[in-house]
């Protein structure tokens, strides 16, 4: 194999093993920031800042890679912290919500270089998502947790957990991406 054929496959296997460290990094970011918050709901849940990252996630670190940090991540806390019967529920619905925020964010592509545009396309992918969490949980709790339309006790909380998250978030990935070193190394596994 010449010289130019083994830096490239090295460039490659750094490239992956970066996004693997990266993801792992916001994994245990949206681990802690949902673990860090938890005020309980009426419907054997908790209020939490994890939307934060969740949502930095899918911004960030794309549809693959922030879908597995943002559901993991959010998961791990559930099981560690004696939720274990939300667990596969929240996978799947912070996974889900990473990705909306990230394919909607995307779909504004051309409103990136505008600041303002930005912003607005990150509210509007943050609110997008942050339905589907609100969403997710109702019919989580009403058909797998047969608990049924006293789900609607949570909406609430949860509305307000969306609304943070998307706040918080902006602000957060905003300053993340202002940083030329931090902004180098999300823009390097994408």
């Amino acid at each position: 194999m010449d010289t130019n054929k083994k830096s490239k496959v090295f460039a490659m296997k750094n490239k992956k093993l970066l996004k693997l460290v990266i993801t792992a990094l916001f994994t245990a970011l949206t681990a802690v920031a949902t673990a860090v918050i938890q005020i309980p709901s009426p419907m054997q849940g908790y209020v939490n800042a994890g939307d934060v990252v969740v949502l930095l996630c899918g911004w960030t670190l794309g549809p693959v890679y922030g879908t597995i940090a943002a559901g993991v991540g959010s998961m791990l806390v559930d099981l560690a912290t004696g939720y274990g019967h939300y667990a596969p529920g929240t996978l799947i619905i912070k996974a889900a919500t990473a990705l909306v925020a990230c394919l909607l964010f995307r779909f504004f592509g051309k409103w990136h270089e505008n600041t303002g545009k930005r912003i607005a396309a990150r509210i509007i992918s943050g609110i997008a998502a942050e339905s589907v969490m609100v969403l997710g949980y109702f019919g989580y709790a009403c058909l797998l947790l047969q608990q049924g339309l006293a789900a609607a006790a949570s909406i609430p909380g949860n509305v307000v957990q969306g609304v943070v998250g998307i706040v918080l978030g902006i602000l957060l990935c905003e300053a993340l991406l202002s940083n030329k070193q931090i902004r180098y190394f999300l823009e390097k596994i994408r």
